[in-house]
């Protein structure tokens, strides 16, 4: 097997290839990026497993693309979780870590004792590339199905992409640390290389109509694509969230009989890219008259950032399009 460099198991992205079956994927383990998305809010249980699975799901998917600036996973539902919405910052340059966000919107009073893939209704789930300044950005939408965020995700790689996508995950919360209970999650990446066209059923086989992965292997692949994921139902949830067991260690014992080929791996961290300059640049289309309307009874403009819980604190002379004429004229 070859090793690429050395980087720390953990808030960290592996790449890797299996030569035999000529499928590539990825490995994530995320520690400290859940911690810096969920300590900002006081999400119930069932929410912060939401949130974690969907972070989980951007770094696996967010290392794939070459990105230049972000890659965007949204659910927008009519259950008591109302929306999740993730992003990916790719790395502002070689060497340096991607950062990741991530926030939820629910009503508290709705939710129930059920599992958390449960308090989502009826919605989307959504996937968005936006290459930065100049570049179109990119949308693909599929339903909210499956039973798990995990599972959207699979449903819109088949539908949208044509590409046989599967996702093994394990998040939950770990007291390793002398009892202090925090949030861990891990997770595998596979996908079949687009080498050809895809062979696809008519009809999908969900109950549905959609697609599933199985539906878009070619009829040359089946046995490998197969032969392969059965080997990924045999990990477990502690060989996947670790630590004890490195991401090379746990591509071996899987798929040794694959040739697992790794490459270097990619640093991830919580990173917001919220600022007093971002919250004035959004607040300048308005007119004094609307500004006026957001202004508190102590005659400030307050904003707080739902990824970071920043608070900004904002005086409303120098706010809007009028205040930027007006500094311009008496300039």
């Amino acid at each position: 097997m070859t090793i690429g460099s050395k980087l720390a198991w953990d808030d960290a992205v592996l790449p890797f290839q299996l030569d035999n079956s000529d499928m590539r994927g990825r490995v994530a383990r995320l520690d400290g990026v859940l911690d810096g998305v969920l300590r900002q809010h006081d999400y119930p249980p069932q929410v912060e497993a939401l949130v974690a699975e969907m972070a989980l799901l951007t770094a696996l998917i967010g290392q794939t693309i070459k990105l230049r600036w972000k890659l965007s996973l949204q659910v927008q539902s009519k259950g008591p979780v109302r929306m999740i919405a993730t992003d990916y910052f790719g790395p502002s340059a070689p060497g340096e870590p991607a950062r990741i966000r991530a926030y939820a919107s629910f009503d508290r009073d709705r939710l129930t004792e059920a599992g958390p893939f449960d308090q989502i209704g009826a919605g989307y789930f959504a996937i968005m590339i936006d290459q930065g300044r100049d570049m179109a950005p990119y949308q693909g939408i599929t339903p909210l199905t499956g039973g798990s965020l995990a599972a959207c995700a699979e449903a819109y790689f088949a539908q949208s992409e044509q590409l046989p996508t599967r996702f093994s995950l394990s998040f939950g919360k770990s007291d390793e640390n002398a009892g202090a209970a925090h949030w861990r999650a891990g997770g595998i990446m596979l996908q079949h290389m687009p080498k050809a066209s895809p062979h696809v059923t008519g009809g999908g086989s969900g109950s549905d109509g959609l697609l599933a992965a199985e539906d878009v292997v070619g009829d040359d692949n089946r046995e490998d694509w197969n032969r392969v994921n059965i080997l990924l139902d045999t990990v477990d949830a502690d060989e996947m969230i670790g630590p004890s067991i490195s991401s090379t260690e746990l591509l071996v014992r899987l798929f040794h009989e694959e040739q697992p080929r790794v490459f270097d791996a990619q640093a991830v961290r919580f990173g917001c890219t919220c600022s007093e300059d971002r919250v004035r640049q959004s607040l300048s289309i308005y007119s004094a008259k609307d500004i006026a309307h957001m202004t508190t009874d102590e005659g400030r403009v307050t904003a707080d950032c739902q990824f970071c819980g920043a608070h900004y604190d904002l005086d409303p002379e120098t706010l809007g399009f009028e205040a930027k004429k007006g500094s311009d004229d008496g300039a």
